[in-house]
């Protein structure tokens, strides 16, 4: 059976949203960032950059989410999820590429300077520089879904998926304030019965576990 590593908020709800869209059966294996599991050495055998997710398939072990989800969708190609010509392929990964370089990474730089880092390590300029840049690639995918339904083509690709969650993280830092195309298709596509919890919803559930631990108090 499939073993996925990893805990919501972070990227394995990339992972989650594709094996539910698949129907696929999987163990979900939580890793405690926040106490450390991924630094254990148990953990880093199977990723030794100490990151989730992590998805082993039988032999293979496979790290960063966007590419267990284009695995998966291409071992699993009855779903339609990876474009059939060669056009809407290449668009699917330059979209991709573009929400994991352009969009995420920006996020990234503000959640390690605003919580991530140790206070005298945050560099509270730099949380005011990657908010411009990630508001200015959003309005460039604002612009492509103008007359959209889909990132590529007329049907759900991989980086629908992807972007979904990129998008939840953006919305978020409240960053989709000017971006009301990118709104409804976020909304739209958390409309989806296989969609996992948002952001929000896993912090709320982190929040709840932690008050109702007999540890705490």
């Amino acid at each position: 059976m499939l073993k996925l590593y990893g805990t919501p908020p972070t990227r394995a709800l990339r992972v989650i949203w594709l094996l539910n869209e698949l129907g696929l059966e999987y163990e979900l294996h939580p890793v405690a960032l926040l106490q450390g599991e991924h630094l254990h050495q148990d953990f880093l055998s199977l990723n030794p950059a100490a990151k989730v997710p992590v998805l082993v398939d039988g032999d293979l072990v496979l790290t960063e989410s966007a590419a267990i989800q284009i695995y998966l969708a291409e071992k699993h190609p009855q779903a339609g999820f990876i474009p059939e010509s060669l056009e809407n392929r290449a668009q699917m990964y330059r979209w991709i590429f573009f929400l994991v370089t352009e969009i995420e990474q920006p996020l990234w730089r503000i959640a390690r300077h605003t919580f991530l880092y140790p206070e005298e390590n945050q560099l509270p300029q730099d949380v005011k520089l990657a908010t411009k840049e990630c508001i200015d690639m959003l309005a460039v995918l604002e612009r492509h879904m103008a007359e959209r339904e889909f990132i590529v083509g007329d049907r759900l690709s991989v980086a629908d998926f992807n972007a979904a969650y990129t998008l939840d993280w953006a919305s978020e830092e409240n960053m989709l304030a000017g971006a009301p195309r990118l709104r409804d298709y976020l909304k739209a596509m958390y409309a989806r019965p296989t969609a996992p919890i948002t952001i929000r919803e896993a912090f709320a559930a982190m929040e709840s576990e932690a008050a109702n631990s007999p540890f705490t108090g």
